[in-house]
């Protein structure tokens, strides 16, 4: 009877499978392709409930704007492994089933946004999770339980949000992280005392105010800007002070309380005493006087921003927005109630007509646009709209004045319609701001790669290559400034590119030499040439490789390696190299230019001009002035040739 009844159990079982499998539910034979469609469903919901604006509408999710698709390490098929969707003015609350079905994802960035309510608690779900950047929203609440299954977690960001309750010890099980940040939150109670991530580099927890207790013994060693605005004390910061009231001294026994003779004090007793309370006078004395000269020192300047490394490609100028969707800087709020000890905002290039002061600038309406190795930047519309400038935050550098001075003056010396304008800086121990023209429509990497709300079909071949020409002159005429004048980090994110694009502008220029040795050598991404071990001791040789890279991207449409956070991208000449010798060259133009037939011979062109400039031995690339005569005879060829084509439809 129990077999029997278990058979029929087992019968039931098979038939619900068979009945899922014809209403294609993933579990049966070929759920692999069922994944996808799930994937699809997700996003769609995802949609429809934060991003009205997001235009998903072809069959496959793999080609929509911020969707990228992978192979999964367990061969289902393609997945969607990555959403990218930085400043895509998503509003409201991510509802479960959304996110938390996109179980193959490895990258979510979704910062910069208005997502309300909490973080997903089905987030926990996405067990392949690597990077999560939901930093500059309003999510609020604690974070959900579920969050701490994520142990391939690498990169979390929660910073500038509404998350409240205290800093779980949850946190210990995700080993593999390597980059937590945490400020501008409204965390309470205290670090968990044996907090310990074995891989963990990047930390903050600052303008927490509800922090308190002691650091963690395994973070003494972190830079005290990573407390900043706490109620935290012990190393970096302040000692901690016992509050607690001292227990009372017992009572002295009943017999010495009798006994007259032996509650007398001995001479020497006396002077032990005495001396004992001096010394602790001294000590107490010494200990008040070195914290008043640690508040001293911190007031001297304005307090030192997160130095964090980036993990994605943004400009130091973006579109102008709409004025709703402006959120105020709480870090530009805080430098100025710290205060400037009297320092001024110093304009470079002879007198200026600039309506705004280091005060105005710092009582601005800010928006953190991103950050990067070199720092954060800012994009300040001064009150009653006077003006719109993008500051750029650097990162903590221990330059003299004088040679910060000189150098800045040099950057702000080259001016050229293809170089973003440098027209102020701030300089004190703990801080240094500078002040550049707000030009363009958005990165170059946005727009390659989806971001920025502009779609990558709106970006044909004549754009590219005008794009391409407006950079390499701006970078050609840095060359020409002076021997050695290089820029030292080109790539796609530092290009800005107009609204209507058919222009460009370069930025960042000279401010990997302005940081000096502070610079990070371990971020090595594709647009670095071999040569190249010191970011210091850069030249316009590598100056070209780079541009050759971006040359490159602008064809292929592809990122090179480790340009966007989450995505490994390719060796880009290298892949270029192998798919020309194997005669692939169908699959190497980006699908939005492929089908311009009227541009072929100027695509294979400008690819021929990238490879050289991308050659291995320095000697063997092109100068750049070389490379932008030559972009500018594929330019007009290209016009020629697009006017052509115009003729012959018209006459047809």
């Amino acid at each position: 009877m129990t077999r029997a009844l278990g058979f029929r159990r087992l019968l039931l079982a098979v038939l619900v499978v068979e009945s899922w499998c014809g209403c294609g539910v993933i579990l049966c034979d070929g759920a692999g392709a069922g994944d996808l469609a799930a994937d699809r469903a997700a996003l769609l919901a995802f949609r429809d409930a934060v991003g009205p604006r997001l235009r998903w509408e072809s069959d496959s999710p793999c080609g929509w704007r911020g969707v990228r698709c992978g192979d999964t390490d367990g061969g289902d098929g393609a997945r969607v492994v990555g959403l990218h969707l930085p400043a895509a003015r998503l509003v409201g609350r991510v509802p479960p089933g959304t996110v938390g079905n996109l179980t193959a994802l490895r990258t979510l960035s979704l910062r910069s946004n208005a997502l309300s309510g909490g973080i997903p608690a089905d987030i926990g779900n996405c067990g392949e999770l690597r990077n999560l950047y939901l930093q500059g929203n309003q999510l609020a609440g604690e974070v959900p339980e579920g969050f701490f299954s994520l142990r391939l977690l690498q990169r979390l960001d929660l910073s500038n949000n509404r998350i409240s309750g205290g800093f779980s010890p949850e946190f210990n099980k995700l080993r593999r992280l390597a980059t937590l940040y945490m400020q501008n939150n409204s965390l309470n109670g205290t670090l968990p005392a044996d907090f310990d991530l074995p891989e963990l580099q990047l930390f903050n927890v600052s303008y927490n105010e509800q922090l308190t207790g002691p650091v963690p013994a395994s973070l003494a060693r972190r830079p005290a800007s990573a407390f900043n605005a706490t109620g935290l004390c012990g190393a970096p910061l302040n000692l901690c002070i016992n509050t607690a009231p001292p227990s009372p001294s017992p009572s002295p026994p009943p017999a010495a309380a009798q006994d007259s003779k032996s509650s007398k004090l001995s001479p020497g007793v006396i002077a032990g005493i005495a001396g004992g309370s001096a010394a602790a006078l001294l000590v107490a004395l010494v200990v008040i006087f070195l914290l008043c000269l640690h508040r001293r020192r911190r007031k001297d300047g304005i307090s030192a921003a997160n130095a964090g490394e980036d993990v994605s490609p943004v400009s130091v100028t973006v579109a102008r927005m709409e004025k709703s969707e402006t959120k105020r800087s709480r870090s530009l709020q805080r430098t100025r109630r710290q205060g400037s000890s009297g320092k001024k905002l110093v304009f470079v290039g002879g007198a200026s007509d600039a309506s705004y002061d280091l005060e105005s600038l710092l009582h601005a309406s800010a928006e953190v646009l991103g950050k990067g190795w070199l720092g954060t930047t800012y994009r300040a519309t001064l009150e009653g709209g006077a003006a719109v400038v993008a500051v750029k935050r650097l990162r903590e550098a221990p330059i003299p004045e004088r040679e910060f001075r000189d150098k800045v003056a040099a950057i702000a010396a080259l001016r050229h319609e293809n170089l973003v304008p440098l027209r102020a800086y701030f300089y004190n121990r703990e801080e240094k701001l500078l002040v550049f023209d707000f030009v363009g429509a958005g990165a170059l990497s946005s727009l390659l790669h989806g971001g920025n709300g502009v779609g990558r079909a709106r970006l044909g071949f004549m754009s590219r290559a005008r794009i391409a020409l407006a950079a390499a002159r701006g970078v050609a005429f840095i060359h020409r400034a002076g021997a050695g004048s290089c820029h030292g980090n080109i790539k796609s994110a530092n290009i800005v590119v107009t609204s209507t694009h058919d222009g460009a502008f370069v930025t960042d220029h000279g401010l990997v030499q302005l940081l000096g040795a502070t610079v990070p050598l371990r971020r090595v991404t594709g647009y670095r040439a071999p040569e190249v071990t010191d970011w210091r001791r850069t030249s316009p040789e590598a100056d070209v490789y780079s541009f050759g890279v971006v040359l490159l991207e602008l064809l292929t449409g592809r990122p090179p390696a480790k340009a966007i956070p989450g995505f490994e991208g390719v060796d880009l000449p290298h892949w270029v190299r192998a798919v020309v010798q194997e005669k692939r060259t169908s699959e190497l133009f980006d699908a939005s230019i492929a089908d311009e037939s009227h541009a072929a011979e100027e695509m294979t062109k400008l690819l021929h001009l990238a490879t050289e400039c991308t050659a291995r031995q320095p000697e063997r690339r092109p100068a750049m002035a070389e490379v932008a005569s030559k972009i500018e005879h594929i330019v007009d060829s290209a016009i020629r040739n697009a006017n052509t084509v115009d003729f012959h439809s018209v006459s047809s």
